[in-house]
């Protein structure tokens, strides 16, 4: 006995020694965490499937009458050399040292609109066991509003659930409004509730809440928490955001037609400190086919495209002239993008693989473009950028740490899918 444990104490002692001696790798040190500077997040959503050939990565010129590949327009050059944009951004060409065109966002849902505005506006796809918050929840819930008198997330568009917190629950969700001449239709006042009248039914209100049984229900205590903030948000300080008419008219000319004005609204609600704004440009929006240009709605696609450079570049003009370019991260993003090709009718069908995505202002770096495709914008060549790295590029430029989990439940969830900035915008 004596010898079997003298053998295993040799033993023992040999292996430490012998295990000392080698050199154990050491574990990596994460990169060091990328902060921005950008303190809101203005989101121009451009439902239907921008074609990047035909707007911010604009290759040779193509023909649908012979069905040659390419683009549908010429192209023009910009204030930063050797990026170039379809002519029919003559206005935002000039403004492009302060924007990025990320030419190489790429995914695989490419059939289906509905799936493919879920992955733009989650970043992940769809999933049986969970609904996932979108990009202005996740901002939302990690910042929250800017200000006291504002909430965190607004929508200038129509409601819609990809756009909503999933399981982050309905404080990280939105406020939302079809109209640029007023407010949320929750929040406005009928004409008839004069202040003092307000006044007492919060008074009756406040009693009530005195009286009520204490409980942790979480629907419960949601539901009183909504209240809380429509009470808050429903007088007139934040309402006034919706006057876009208190704005001079040469300014709202600048900006031009409805989706101008949803614009300029949302730099007014940034003023007032809301955190992150959607601001969509509808299907079927000026041209009868929106960005969806299969077929004969390609012969329109100008008239979007120079709506949207009317009123982008009248944005950044503004947020600049305010000294708020820097404090706002302008975000253009759409589900997928379109191929080269033209089908039987002259219009374009879908494509994922490669596609542009735009960023402005936030303090970034911007260079023009970032991302190199081929020579008909169909395959990405260098550095190419997935959904989760756009996201996480964003939240980055926001101060969200993209390295941490959510929580669904008790699940982890990767806050971007495990997403990697692109560092080249923060250098």
């Amino acid at each position: 006995m004596d010898s079997i444990n003298l053998n295993r104490r040799q033993f023992i002692g040999s292996t430490t020694a012998a295990v000392g001696g080698l050199a154990l790798p050491a574990f990596a040190e994460p990169d060091p965490l990328i902060q921005g500077k950008a303190e809101h997040v203005i989101s121009i959503w451009l439902g239907g499937g921008m074609g990047q050939i035909d707007t911010f990565d604009p290759k040779r010129k193509g023909d649908p009458k012979t069905r040659k590949p390419g683009s549908y327009y010429d192209s023009i050059e910009t204030a930063v050399p050797g990026v170039q944009l379809s002519e029919h951004f003559a206005n935002l060409a000039p403004l492009m040292e302060h924007v990025t065109a990320v030419r190489t966002v790429n995914h695989t849902v490419i059939d289906e609109h509905a799936a493919a505005t879920n992955r733009m506006h989650t970043g992940r796809p769809i999933s049986g066991t969970a609904t996932y918050p979108s990009i202005g929840s996740i901002i939302s819930h990690e910042r929250g509003a800017a200000s006291e008198g504002a909430p965190p997330y607004v929508v200038i568009g129509y409601p819609n659930v990809t756009r909503g917190p999933g399981f982050l629950g309905p404080k990280a969700g939105y406020l939302y409004t079809t109209d640029t001449s007023q407010g949320p239709a929750g929040l406005s006042r009928p004409d008839g509730i004069t202040p003092g009248r307000q006044s007492r039914r919060e008074q009756f209100l406040a009693v009530l809440q005195q009286n009520a049984q204490p409980t942790d229900e979480s629907r419960l205590l949601n539901y009183d928490a909504a209240i809380e903030e429509s009470l808050r948000l429903s007088g007139p300080e934040f309402n006034r955001a919706f006057q876009v008419g208190e704005e001079p008219a040469d300014l709202r000319n600048q900006y031009g037609g409805e989706f101008g004005q949803r614009c300029l609204l949302s730099r007014r609600l940034v003023e007032r400190g809301v955190r992150f704004v959607e601001v969509s440009h509808n299907l079927n929006f000026m041209n009868g086919a929106g960005w969806d240009v299969h077929h004969e709605g390609i012969l329109d696609q100008h008239v979007l495209i120079r709506e949207l450079d009317t009123a982008v570049s009248a944005l950044i003009t503004d947020l600049k002239s305010k000294h708020l370019l820097d404090k706002t991260l302008i975000m253009i993003t759409t589900e997928f993008g379109r191929p080269p090709e033209f089908d039987v009718r002259g219009g374009r069908a879908h494509q994922g693989k490669a596609f542009s995505c735009v960023l402005a202002g936030g303090g970034l770096s911007h260079k023009g473009a970032f991302g190199v495709t081929d020579e008909l914008a169909k395959n990405p060549v260098s550095d190419q950028v997935s959904v989760p790295d756009f996201f996480a590029t964003i939240c980055a430029a926001a101060g969200v740490n993209y390295r941490k989990n959510l929580y669904d439940g008790d699940r982890p969830v990767p806050i971007t899918d495990r997403g990697n900035p692109i560092e080249a915008l923060f250098t």
